[in-house]
Protein backbone atom coordinates (compact mmCIF):
# COMPACT_ATOMS: atom_id res chain seq x y z
CA UNK A 1 0.00 0.00 0.00
CA UNK A 2 1.18 3.53 -0.45
CA UNK A 3 1.12 5.78 2.58
CA UNK A 4 0.96 9.64 2.45
CA UNK A 5 3.25 11.43 4.68
CA UNK A 6 0.81 11.30 7.83
CA UNK A 7 -1.09 8.29 7.87
CA UNK A 8 0.27 4.94 9.89
CA UNK A 9 -1.45 1.55 9.62
CA UNK A 10 0.21 -1.64 10.71
CA UNK A 11 1.78 -2.37 8.06
CA UNK A 12 3.82 0.72 7.89
CA UNK A 13 4.30 4.24 7.76
CA UNK A 14 6.01 6.92 5.69
CA UNK A 15 8.65 9.16 7.60
CA UNK A 16 10.61 12.24 6.61
CA UNK A 17 14.73 12.48 7.77
CA UNK A 18 15.34 16.29 7.21
CA UNK A 19 15.56 18.61 5.63
CA UNK A 20 16.98 20.18 8.83
CA UNK A 21 17.70 17.08 10.52
CA UNK A 22 21.45 17.58 11.83
CA UNK A 23 22.72 13.52 10.41
CA UNK A 24 21.64 14.69 7.35
CA UNK A 25 24.63 16.83 6.73
CA UNK A 26 23.12 19.49 4.98
CA UNK A 27 19.70 20.26 3.94
CA UNK A 28 18.88 16.40 2.62
CA UNK A 29 15.57 15.00 2.84
CA UNK A 30 15.44 10.66 3.04
CA UNK A 31 11.41 10.02 2.44
CA UNK A 32 11.44 6.28 3.65
CA UNK A 33 9.34 4.05 4.44
CA UNK A 34 9.27 2.10 7.66
CA UNK A 35 7.70 -1.52 8.94
CA UNK A 36 8.60 -1.06 12.23
CA UNK A 37 12.13 -0.13 12.46
CA UNK A 38 13.30 -1.58 9.35
CA UNK A 39 13.20 0.58 5.80
CA UNK A 40 11.43 -1.00 3.17
CA UNK A 41 12.30 1.75 0.52
CA UNK A 42 14.59 5.16 0.67
CA UNK A 43 14.00 7.84 -1.80
CA UNK A 44 16.69 10.99 -1.85
CA UNK A 45 14.83 14.76 -1.78
CA UNK A 46 17.86 17.27 -2.77
CA UNK A 47 17.31 20.72 -4.19
CA UNK A 48 16.80 22.64 -0.98
CA UNK A 49 20.71 24.08 -1.46
CA UNK A 50 20.29 24.95 -5.32
CA UNK A 51 21.51 28.19 -6.62
CA UNK A 52 22.60 27.47 -10.64
CA UNK A 53 26.17 27.82 -9.63
CA UNK A 54 26.75 26.28 -13.27
CA UNK A 55 25.10 28.30 -15.24
CA UNK A 56 26.73 31.39 -12.94
CA UNK A 57 29.62 30.08 -14.43
CA UNK A 58 28.87 30.34 -17.78
CA UNK A 59 27.39 33.95 -17.01
CA UNK A 60 31.13 35.15 -16.28
CA UNK A 61 34.69 35.33 -17.66
CA UNK A 62 36.97 32.52 -16.83
CA UNK A 63 38.70 33.60 -13.64
CA UNK A 64 36.11 34.96 -12.29
CA UNK A 65 34.23 31.68 -12.02
CA UNK A 66 37.13 30.45 -9.16
CA UNK A 67 35.23 31.98 -5.60
CA UNK A 68 31.93 29.97 -6.59
CA UNK A 69 33.71 26.78 -6.51
CA UNK A 70 34.33 27.41 -2.69
CA UNK A 71 30.77 26.98 -2.53
CA UNK A 72 30.37 23.78 -4.14
CA UNK A 73 32.22 21.23 -1.53
CA UNK A 74 32.54 24.35 1.31
CA UNK A 75 34.96 21.74 3.11
CA UNK A 76 37.81 21.18 0.85
CA UNK A 77 36.93 24.39 -1.37
CA UNK A 78 40.69 24.58 -2.46
CA UNK A 79 40.01 20.99 -4.18
CA UNK A 80 37.25 22.46 -6.08
CA UNK A 81 39.67 25.55 -7.08
CA UNK A 82 41.89 23.14 -8.79
CA UNK A 83 39.84 21.07 -10.50
CA UNK A 84 38.17 23.80 -12.16
CA UNK A 85 41.36 25.78 -12.87
CA UNK A 86 42.63 22.63 -14.51
CA UNK A 87 39.63 22.76 -17.04
CA UNK A 88 40.56 26.08 -17.64
CA UNK A 89 44.42 25.90 -18.15
CA UNK A 90 43.88 22.61 -20.91
CA UNK A 91 41.04 24.75 -22.48
CA UNK A 92 43.68 27.56 -23.32
CA UNK A 93 46.58 25.04 -22.71
CA UNK A 94 48.56 27.00 -19.73
CA UNK A 95 51.55 25.69 -18.87
CA UNK A 96 51.90 26.19 -14.50
CA UNK A 97 54.87 26.84 -13.07
CA UNK A 98 56.50 23.34 -10.91
CA UNK A 99 56.86 25.41 -8.22
CA UNK A 100 53.44 26.22 -8.03
CA UNK A 101 52.46 22.62 -9.13
CA UNK A 102 53.86 21.84 -5.54
CA UNK A 103 51.85 24.51 -3.42
CA UNK A 104 48.51 23.33 -4.93
CA UNK A 105 49.82 20.00 -3.73
CA UNK A 106 50.60 20.66 -0.37
CA UNK A 107 47.54 22.87 0.02
CA UNK A 108 44.89 20.48 -1.19
CA UNK A 109 46.36 17.65 1.12
CA UNK A 110 46.07 20.07 4.22
CA UNK A 111 42.48 20.54 2.77
CA UNK A 112 42.12 16.93 2.77
CA UNK A 113 43.19 16.64 6.47
CA UNK A 114 41.23 19.27 7.71
CA UNK A 115 37.86 17.94 5.35
CA UNK A 116 39.16 14.41 6.37
CA UNK A 117 38.76 15.43 10.67
CA UNK A 118 35.35 16.92 10.25
CA UNK A 119 34.22 13.86 8.90
CA UNK A 120 35.97 11.97 11.90
CA UNK A 121 34.27 14.46 14.49
CA UNK A 122 30.71 14.38 13.00
CA UNK A 123 30.40 10.59 12.29
CA UNK A 124 31.71 9.84 15.82
CA UNK A 125 29.41 12.64 17.21
CA UNK A 126 26.13 10.88 15.11
CA UNK A 127 27.10 7.67 17.12
CA UNK A 128 27.28 9.53 20.32
CA UNK A 129 31.02 9.69 20.52
CA UNK A 130 31.35 13.31 22.03
CA UNK A 131 35.06 13.19 22.87
CA UNK A 132 36.40 12.61 19.60
CA UNK A 133 34.38 15.31 17.79
CA UNK A 134 36.26 17.97 20.21
CA UNK A 135 39.75 16.24 19.92
CA UNK A 136 39.72 16.35 15.87
CA UNK A 137 37.88 19.56 15.55
CA UNK A 138 41.02 20.54 17.85
CA UNK A 139 43.46 19.19 15.02
CA UNK A 140 41.57 21.09 12.61
CA UNK A 141 41.77 24.11 14.00
CA UNK A 142 45.85 23.77 13.63
CA UNK A 143 45.10 22.92 10.08
CA UNK A 144 43.04 25.89 9.23
CA UNK A 145 45.07 28.27 10.84
CA UNK A 146 48.16 27.50 8.41
CA UNK A 147 45.86 27.63 5.66
CA UNK A 148 44.10 30.96 6.87
CA UNK A 149 48.20 32.37 7.30
CA UNK A 150 48.41 31.10 3.78
CA UNK A 151 45.15 31.87 1.78
CA UNK A 152 43.47 34.83 4.40
CA UNK A 153 40.55 33.00 4.92
CA UNK A 154 39.22 29.59 6.95
CA UNK A 155 36.78 28.22 4.95
CA UNK A 156 36.02 29.41 1.36
CA UNK A 157 40.00 30.34 0.36
CA UNK A 158 39.66 31.63 -3.61
CA UNK A 159 43.33 30.67 -3.66
CA UNK A 160 43.99 28.09 -6.34
CA UNK A 161 43.62 30.16 -9.79
CA UNK A 162 44.28 29.74 -13.20
CA UNK A 163 47.64 29.56 -14.24
CA UNK A 164 49.32 28.69 -10.99
CA UNK A 165 48.86 30.83 -7.28
CA UNK A 166 48.85 34.21 -6.38
CA UNK A 167 51.51 34.36 -3.84
CA UNK A 168 54.42 32.08 -2.75
CA UNK A 169 54.62 30.62 0.86
CA UNK A 170 54.06 33.37 3.51
CA UNK A 171 57.30 33.31 5.99
CA UNK A 172 57.84 30.76 8.66
CA UNK A 173 54.84 28.64 7.09
CA UNK A 174 56.82 25.92 5.91
CA UNK A 175 58.27 25.46 9.16
CA UNK A 176 54.51 25.53 10.79
CA UNK A 177 53.57 23.03 8.51
CA UNK A 178 56.24 20.43 9.94
CA UNK A 179 55.55 21.57 13.30
CA UNK A 180 52.00 20.14 12.78
CA UNK A 181 52.77 16.68 11.33
CA UNK A 182 55.34 16.41 14.29
CA UNK A 183 52.07 16.53 16.18
CA UNK A 184 49.92 14.96 13.80
CA UNK A 185 50.08 11.53 13.86
CA UNK A 186 50.08 11.06 17.52
CA UNK A 187 46.97 12.87 18.21
CA UNK A 188 45.14 10.61 14.80
CA UNK A 189 46.35 7.52 16.90
CA UNK A 190 44.42 9.14 19.94
CA UNK A 191 41.32 9.79 17.92
CA UNK A 192 41.99 6.24 16.22
CA UNK A 193 42.18 4.17 19.85
CA UNK A 194 39.45 5.71 20.97
CA UNK A 195 37.06 4.85 18.06
CA UNK A 196 38.25 1.73 16.00
CA UNK A 197 38.58 -0.11 19.74
CA UNK A 198 35.49 0.84 20.97
CA UNK A 199 33.26 -2.08 21.11
CA UNK A 200 29.71 0.10 20.95
CA UNK A 201 31.47 1.88 17.88
CA UNK A 202 32.45 -1.21 15.97
CA UNK A 203 28.75 -2.96 16.82
CA UNK A 204 27.19 0.30 15.09
CA UNK A 205 29.28 -0.15 12.05
CA UNK A 206 30.62 -3.82 11.09
CA UNK A 207 28.66 -5.39 8.84
CA UNK A 208 26.32 -2.34 8.24
CA UNK A 209 25.50 -0.89 4.71
CA UNK A 210 28.02 -3.14 2.83
CA UNK A 211 28.85 -2.26 -0.81
CA UNK A 212 29.90 -5.06 -2.96
CA UNK A 213 32.73 -3.59 -5.38
CA UNK A 214 30.31 -4.77 -8.31
CA UNK A 215 27.49 -2.32 -6.46
CA UNK A 216 30.33 0.57 -6.03
CA UNK A 217 31.03 -0.17 -9.87
CA UNK A 218 27.85 -0.11 -11.06
CA UNK A 219 26.74 3.70 -9.24
CA UNK A 220 30.24 5.30 -10.21
CA UNK A 221 31.37 5.30 -6.61
CA UNK A 222 34.71 7.08 -6.31
CA UNK A 223 36.79 8.36 -3.08
CA UNK A 224 36.41 6.52 0.61
CA UNK A 225 33.30 4.94 -0.63
CA UNK A 226 34.77 2.53 -3.41
CA UNK A 227 37.96 2.19 -1.57
CA UNK A 228 35.94 0.96 1.38
CA UNK A 229 34.95 -1.87 -0.60
CA UNK A 230 38.35 -3.10 -1.60
CA UNK A 231 38.87 -1.06 -5.33
CA UNK A 232 42.27 0.89 -5.34
CA UNK A 233 40.55 3.78 -7.46
CA UNK A 234 42.05 7.01 -6.49
CA UNK A 235 42.58 9.66 -9.69
CA UNK A 236 45.89 10.75 -8.36
CA UNK A 237 47.46 7.44 -9.19
CA UNK A 238 45.42 6.33 -11.78
CA UNK A 239 45.63 9.83 -13.93
CA UNK A 240 47.97 11.66 -11.86
CA UNK A 241 47.51 15.17 -12.32
CA UNK A 242 49.92 18.54 -10.88
CA UNK A 243 53.12 16.55 -9.22
CA UNK A 244 50.98 13.50 -7.90
CA UNK A 245 53.28 11.25 -9.96
CA UNK A 246 56.42 12.08 -8.17
CA UNK A 247 54.84 11.56 -4.57
CA UNK A 248 55.22 7.96 -2.95
CA UNK A 249 51.62 7.18 -0.63
CA UNK A 250 49.59 4.55 -0.53
CA UNK A 251 46.60 3.70 -1.71
CA UNK A 252 43.88 2.75 1.33
CA UNK A 253 41.29 0.15 0.50
CA UNK A 254 39.62 -2.23 2.60
CA UNK A 255 37.43 -5.01 1.17
CA UNK A 256 34.87 -5.32 4.16
CA UNK A 257 32.83 -2.92 2.33
CA UNK A 258 30.92 -1.85 5.71
CA UNK A 259 30.39 1.58 7.59
CA UNK A 260 33.81 0.88 9.43
CA UNK A 261 35.96 0.21 5.97
CA UNK A 262 35.04 3.63 4.83
CA UNK A 263 35.86 5.02 8.71
CA UNK A 264 39.22 3.21 8.21
CA UNK A 265 39.88 4.41 4.67
CA UNK A 266 40.06 8.02 5.77
CA UNK A 267 41.96 7.81 9.12
CA UNK A 268 45.10 5.89 7.01
CA UNK A 269 44.18 8.49 4.21
CA UNK A 270 44.77 11.53 6.79
CA UNK A 271 48.45 9.30 7.07
CA UNK A 272 49.04 9.54 3.43
CA UNK A 273 48.40 13.13 2.99
CA UNK A 274 50.93 14.07 5.73
CA UNK A 275 53.33 11.67 3.95
CA UNK A 276 52.65 13.92 0.83
CA UNK A 277 52.71 17.21 2.36
CA UNK A 278 56.34 16.06 3.46
CA UNK A 279 57.55 15.94 0.18
CA UNK A 280 56.27 18.36 -1.35
CA UNK A 281 57.84 20.55 1.43
CA UNK A 282 60.66 18.75 0.95
CA UNK A 283 61.26 18.26 -2.33
CA UNK A 284 59.58 21.80 -3.54
CA UNK A 285 61.96 23.91 -6.85
CA UNK A 286 62.41 27.60 -6.51
CA UNK A 287 60.41 29.54 -9.26
CA UNK A 288 57.99 31.23 -10.40
CA UNK A 289 53.99 30.74 -8.87
CA UNK A 290 52.27 32.33 -11.48
CA UNK A 291 51.88 32.15 -15.83
CA UNK A 292 51.38 35.26 -17.01
CA UNK A 293 47.76 35.30 -18.91
CA UNK A 294 45.62 37.94 -20.94
CA UNK A 295 43.46 40.16 -18.88
CA UNK A 296 40.18 39.42 -20.81
CA UNK A 297 41.09 35.43 -21.56
CA UNK A 298 39.47 34.26 -24.38
CA UNK A 299 40.42 30.02 -25.03
CA UNK A 300 40.05 28.85 -28.51
CA UNK A 301 37.27 26.67 -29.32
CA UNK A 302 37.15 23.52 -27.69
CA UNK A 303 36.39 21.72 -24.39
CA UNK A 304 38.29 20.54 -21.51
CA UNK A 305 37.92 17.65 -18.40
CA UNK A 306 39.54 17.96 -15.46
CA UNK A 307 39.42 15.15 -12.97
CA UNK A 308 40.78 15.51 -9.41
CA UNK A 309 40.40 13.55 -6.36
CA UNK A 310 38.64 15.39 -4.17
CA UNK A 311 38.06 14.46 0.02
CA UNK A 312 34.61 12.96 -1.34
CA UNK A 313 35.91 11.39 -4.11
CA UNK A 314 36.31 12.33 -8.16
CA UNK A 315 35.53 15.72 -8.67
CA UNK A 316 35.52 16.63 -12.17
CA UNK A 317 34.75 19.43 -14.37
CA UNK A 318 33.49 19.50 -18.03
CA UNK A 319 34.36 22.84 -19.51
CA UNK A 320 33.29 23.78 -23.19
CA UNK A 321 34.53 27.02 -24.91
CA UNK A 322 33.19 28.91 -28.03
CA UNK A 323 36.19 31.35 -28.60
CA UNK A 324 34.23 34.23 -26.63
CA UNK A 325 35.09 35.67 -22.54
CA UNK A 326 32.62 33.31 -20.90
CA UNK A 327 32.41 29.64 -21.19
CA UNK A 328 29.46 28.45 -23.17
CA UNK A 329 28.60 24.98 -21.08
CA UNK A 330 30.27 23.88 -17.07
CA UNK A 331 29.63 21.13 -15.68
CA UNK A 332 30.75 19.26 -12.43
CA UNK A 333 30.51 15.92 -11.99
CA UNK A 334 30.02 15.97 -7.83
CA UNK A 335 30.53 12.78 -6.00
CA UNK A 336 28.29 13.00 -2.97
CA UNK A 337 26.17 13.31 -5.80
CA UNK A 338 26.90 10.25 -7.28
CA UNK A 339 26.83 8.41 -3.71
CA UNK A 340 23.05 9.40 -2.74
CA UNK A 341 22.06 7.30 -5.62
CA UNK A 342 23.37 4.20 -3.53
CA UNK A 343 20.73 4.72 -0.78
CA UNK A 344 17.73 3.57 -2.30
CA UNK A 345 19.30 0.12 -3.06
CA UNK A 346 21.28 0.00 0.04
CA UNK A 347 18.60 1.18 2.80
CA UNK A 348 16.10 -1.36 2.36
CA UNK A 349 16.37 -4.46 5.14
CA UNK A 350 18.35 -1.78 7.60
CA UNK A 351 17.22 -0.31 10.79
CA UNK A 352 16.08 3.45 10.76
CA UNK A 353 19.12 3.83 12.99
CA UNK A 354 21.53 2.57 10.61
CA UNK A 355 20.16 5.36 8.32
CA UNK A 356 22.69 7.60 10.16
CA UNK A 357 25.52 5.19 10.34
CA UNK A 358 25.32 5.01 6.46
CA UNK A 359 24.71 8.10 5.69
CA UNK A 360 27.67 9.43 7.75
CA UNK A 361 29.81 6.94 6.13
CA UNK A 362 29.29 8.34 3.09
CA UNK A 363 30.80 12.02 4.00
CA UNK A 364 28.51 13.74 1.73
CA UNK A 365 28.32 17.56 1.34
CA UNK A 366 25.02 19.32 -0.08
CA UNK A 367 26.73 21.85 -1.59
CA UNK A 368 28.05 19.84 -4.49
CA UNK A 369 24.56 17.98 -4.91
CA UNK A 370 22.58 20.69 -5.39
CA UNK A 371 25.03 23.19 -6.99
Amino acid sequence: MTLTDTEISSTGMRLNLGPQHPSTHGVLRLLVELDGEVIHSCRPMIGYLHRGLEKMFEARPYRQTIPFTDRLDYLASLNCNLAISQAIERLGGVEVPERAQYIRVLLCELNRIASHLVFLGTFASDLGATTVFLYSFREREKVIDLLEAMTGARLTYNYIRPGGVPEDLPEGFAEGVRAFLDEFPRALDENDRLLTGNGIFRARLEGVGVISPEMAIAHGASGPVIRGSGVPYDIRRIAPYEVYDRMEFHVPAFAEGDCLARYRVRIEEMRQSARIITQCLREMPEGEIMTKMPKIFKPPVGEAYSRTESPRGELSVMMVSDGTPNPARVHVRAPSFVHLSLLPALLPGTKIADVVAILGSFDTVLGEVDR
